[in-house]
């Protein structure tokens, strides 16, 4: 019984996020049924992280267990051959690749034996977005504060309850306590800010919910000085908006060396 740690990037537009669900397409739903294909036999993948819909994925993390013939790291190949050729959704064709896959001790675990997450979120901050780039990216037309959104952003950084940054009717977690490694705002080409974020773990929305709060900041509608305090006061209320998925990129899923 070999178990495997696969790293995927796909491309969330046309998923109704990672989690297997009836009747719709899904990431793990997708990948499963390709593995399912070249095992010969029913595979059950654990994913390190559930995006939602219109999420998209540069380094997302998966394992699953089996006793099969083809050798693992041949598994990208054979697995990517077939979603190549697939067409699962109308006009949907190759938006799902397996990037690595490497065998792991037995009882490594996807999730539990993660040590933090890497996220990026990209906004267009011009009047005009090409219709091309709709699904990859926030468009915001008013000018945005970058020294503004910096300067709240670093107190971000550390050890805090992020209640704040949940969104309302989250199912509850035993703590909401997380640690922020670091949180970067940059002008990147074309108009582009560049939101990255590095944690122990986030909270659901809470990555989509930081980056709302920034842009708020950048248009001047929260002052960055008080970044600080709604933090403090652990009330989602007090953050910014949720920024919308599609600018929304899971980077990469750290662990120890497996």
């Amino acid at each position: 019984m070999k178990n495997v740690l696969l790293t995927v990037e796909y491309d969330g537009t046309n998923f109704a996020g990672w989690q297997r669900q009836p009747s719709v397409r899904t990431v793990q739903g997708v990948l499963e049924e390709g593995l399912s294909t070249v095992c010969g036999y029913p595979v059950t993948v654990e994913g390190a992280s559930r995006t939602d819909a219109g999420v998209h994925a540069l380094g997302a993390s998966a394992g699953f267990r089996g006793d099969f013939g083809i050798p693992v790291e041949r598994i990208p190949l054979a697995v990517n051959h077939i979603f190549r050729g697939r067409t699962p959704s109308p006009g949907v064709n190759g938006d799902l690749r397996i990037v690595q896959a490497r065998e792991v001790p037995a009882d490594f675990h996807p999730r539990f034996d993660a040590k933090g997450k890497k996220y990026r979120y990209i906004i267009r901050n011009r009047k005009e977005m090409p219709v091309f780039l709709r699904n990859y990216r926030y468009h915001v037309e008013k000018p945005l504060d970058v020294e503004q959104m910096k300067s709240a952003a670093a107190q971000v950084v550390g050890t805090h309850d992020f209640a704040c940054f949940q969104a309302t009717g989250s199912y509850p977690r035993r703590t909401t306590v997380r640690t922020v490694y670091f949180l970067s705002v940059e002008e990147g080409r074309e108009g582009d800010i560049v939101i990255e974020v590095g944690g122990d773990g986030f909270l659901y929305n809470m990555v989509r919910i930081i980056a709302g709060t920034l842009t708020d900041v950048g248009l001047g509608k929260i002052p960055p000085e008080a970044m600080a305090d709604i933090i403090a006061g652990r009330d989602r209320s007090r953050a910014g908006h949720t920024a919308p998925p599609q600018g929304l990129y899971l980077v990469e899923v750290y662990y120890q060396e497996a």
